[in-house]
C-alpha cells in the first residue's frame, strides 16, 4: 500500500510539471503568432478585398494610360477633351484607392498586366479616325467591366433608386445618395464603401463613352 501511494504521488507531479510546461509554452506562442489586426486597427484584408484592389487599379491605370493616348493621338477634339477626363477622374480615384490598399495592408499593383499593354499598344498603332472610333468602344467595355465588379457591393434598394433618377444623364450628381451594402467584417466594409463612393462618377464616364461612341459613329460613317 505504501509503494502504491509513493507512486501516485510521483505520477500527479510529472503530470503537475507537464501542464505548468505546456501553459509557457502556449503563452510564448501567443505572443510569437502575427497578429490579425493591422497597425492602422481594420482586419487584414481577405482575398476578395485583394482581387478587388488588384482589379480596380489595373483599371485605373489602363484608363489613365489610354487617357493619355487619347489627348495625343485623338483626332476628334471629343475625344481628346474625353481623354483628359479620364486622366484626371482616374488619377483621383487612384490615389484613394492607394490610400485604402494602405490601410488594408494590401500591396496595389503599380503596372499593367499583359492584356493591357497589349491594348494599349494596338491602339496606339491606329491611324485616325480608326483610333478615334476603337478608343471609344475600348471606354464602353472597360466602364462595364468596372462597374460590374462595384455593383456587387452596392447596396440594391439605393443603387436602383439612384439608376431610376439618372437614366439618360452623364452626370454623377444626384439627390439620391448610393449606399454600400452592409457588412459585419470590417474590411469588406471598407471596400464596399469605397465602391459606392465612386460609382457615380463611373457610370457617368460609362454614359459619356456610350455618346462619345455614338456620336463617333455617326460622324465617320459614310453615308
Amino acid at each position: 500500500m505504501k509503494r502504491i501511494g509513493f507512486l501516485s504521488f510521483v505520477l500527479v507531479a510529472v503530470l503537475t510539471a507537464g501542464c505548468s510546461g505546456d501553459k509557457g509554452k502556449i503563452g510564448r506562442d501567443k505572443a510569437s503568432a502575427p497578429a490579425t489586426v493591422g497597425t492602422s486597427g481594420v482586419d487584414l484584408a481577405s482575398q476578395d478585398a485583394r482581387d478587388f484592389i488588384q482589379h480596380v487599379a489595373i483599371a485605373n491605370m489602363a484608363e489613365i494610360d489610354l487617357g493619355k493616348l487619347a489627348t495625343d493621338r485623338g483626332a476628334a477634339d471629343e475625344v481628346r477633351k474625353f481623354g483628359q477626363m479620364m486622366v484626371d477622374d482616374h488619377t483621383a480615384s487612384g490615389e484613394k484607392l492607394k490610400a485604402l490598399a494602405s490601410d488594408l495592408q494590401v500591396e496595389a499593383p503599380d503596372r499593367l498586366d499583359d492584356k493591357h499593354i497589349d491594348q494599349r499598344d494596338k491602339l496606339a498603332g491606329r491611324p485616325a479616325p480608326d483610333f478615334d472610333r476603337e478608343y471609344a468602344s475600348a471606354m464602353v467595355d472597360g466602364h462595364k467591366d468596372l462597374i460590374d465588379q462595384l455593383e456587387p457591393r452596392i447596396d440594391k434598394k439605393t443603387l436602383d433608386q439612384w439608376k431610376d433618377e439618372m437614366k439618360g444623364k452623364t452626370t454623377a450628381a444626384g439627390a439620391v445618395t448610393i449606399l454600400p451594402d452592409p457588412s459585419d467584417n470590417p474590411t469588406t466594409m471598407r471596400i464596399n464603401q469605397f465602391a459606392a463612393g465612386i460609382y457615380p462618377t463611373v457610370h457617368a464616364h460609362l454614359e459619356a463613352a456610350r455618346a462619345l461612341e455614338s456620336s463617333l459613329k455617326k460622324r465617320y460613317t459614310t453615308p
